[in-house]
This record gives structure tokens, C-alpha cells and sequence, in this order.
């Protein structure tokens, strides 16, 4: 199995080969399971693509599914897939994070439009989580002393004021200050930053 795939999740083995026959139509690899409970216990960290889901179906629901998703940090977007009269659980599917939902019967051109999106924000979102674990990884390697420093450095604070607030030499601060954005491989503090607001650390400024 290749790690980029649509995956077709739906009870109705019918409608699921018709789904997965207009994904290969459209050069797409497709995969599909019964349900969502089998597509949780197949699943692996490295896939990648998009999930079409139905909304109704026995066991867990596509609404539970997408909880399910977010609650384990899974970076594969979800089309839901509604049948007649029940735009009430799309538009509460689209608030749990689904990217979108289409209603059965799928249409070629629309459902492949909608894949191509998926995929798009899907590789986006793969990399942000990338580079996310990356950054923590290189977080971890500062001492509790850099941190301090670190703090101080996103609040936009010169290092004489650096040196004041944490009573260290200025000397001491130049010296941390070198070693954090080595270790966070980052080339200015601009950078530096961007990465805090990325590792969710950047403290709230008031203006």
C-alpha cells in the first residue's frame, strides 16, 4: 500500500465501490474499509492522502470518527459523504473538523475537485506537524537557564534588560542567547519567533 491513498469509509459495500471507482477514475489510489473502527486499527503514522467518510453508519458514527481524528492528531483531512436530509449532521460535522461534505449521490467532477483540495491542505497540515515535532525535538535541548533567556528574547527585550530582569552578566546573556538559536537553527529572532508561535510558547503581548 502506497502512504498517499483515498480512503473510502462507508458500511454500504454499493455505494463504497462506487466511490472508490470514481477515485481511481480520477488516478487515484483508493482503499476501502467497512468501517471506521477498521480504518483506526489499519492506520499508520506515515500515511498520507485524504478520508472520505459516510456520516451514518453502525458502530462508530462519521461524527464519532472525526473526534476520533482530531483526538488522536491524525493529519489526513475528511470529506464526509450525507445523504438526502441530513445537512443538519454535515454543517455539525464541518464545526468537528471536517474539510467538507458532499451529499449521495457523488458527482465525478465534484468529488475530484474536493480531493484535490484535501490533498493540497492535507500535505500543508502534514508539514506543519512536521516541522512541529522537529522544533519541539529542538526545544528540548536547552538548558532551563537558555529558556529563561529564550522567553525574554520573543517579549522583543534588548539583552541589558535580558541581563537586568534574570540578574546575570551581559556577557552571560550574549553567551545563551548564541547557544539557543543554534540549537533552534534559527537565523534571526524573527525566526525565532515564528517558531515560538508555532511551538504555541509565545507569550501574549500588550501594546
Amino acid at each position: 500500500m502506497s502512504n498517499t491513498n483515498i480512503y473510502v469509509i462507508d458500511d454500504d459495500e454499493a455505494a463504497r465501490e462506487s466511490v472508490l471507482a470514481i477515485v481511481k477514475m480520477k488516478g487515484f489510489e483508493g482503499i476501502g474499509f467497512s468501517s471506521a473502527e477498521d480504518f483506526l486499527a489499519a492506520y499508520q503514522p506515515d500515511w498520507k492522502g485524504c478520508i472520505i467518510s459516510d456520516v451514518r453508519m453502525p458502530g462508530m458514527s462519521g461524527l464519532e470518527f472525526l473526534k476520533e481524528v482530531r483526538t488522536r492528531s491524525i493529519p489526513i483531512p475528511v470529506i464526509m459523504i450525507t445523504g438526502y436530509g441530513d445537512i443538519p449532521h454535515a454543517v455539525l460535522a464541518m464545526k468537528s473538523g471536517a474539510f467538507t461534505f458532499l451529499q449521495k449521490p457523488c458527482q465525478a467532477q465534484e468529488l475530484g475537485s474536493n480531493i484535490d483540495a484535501a490533498l493540497e491542505a492535507g500535505g500543508a497540515e502534514h508539514d506543519r506537524l512536521r516541522l512541529k515535532g522537529e522544533l519541539e525535538s529542538r526545544y528540548k535541548t536547552l538548558t532551563d537557564d537558555e529558556r529563561q533567556v529564550f522567553d525574554k528574547l520573543i517579549e522583543g527585550l534588548p539583552n541589558k534588560r535580558i541581563a537586568s530582569d534574570l540578574d546575570i552578566g551581559l556577557r552571560t546573556v550574549e553567551l545563551r542567547r548564541s547557544n539557543i538559536m543554534k540549537k533552534m537553527v534559527a537565523g534571526s529572532l524573527a525566526e525565532l519567533v515564528r517558531m515560538a508561535i508555532t511551538l504555541n510558547i509565545a507569550p501574549d503581548i500588550q501594546i
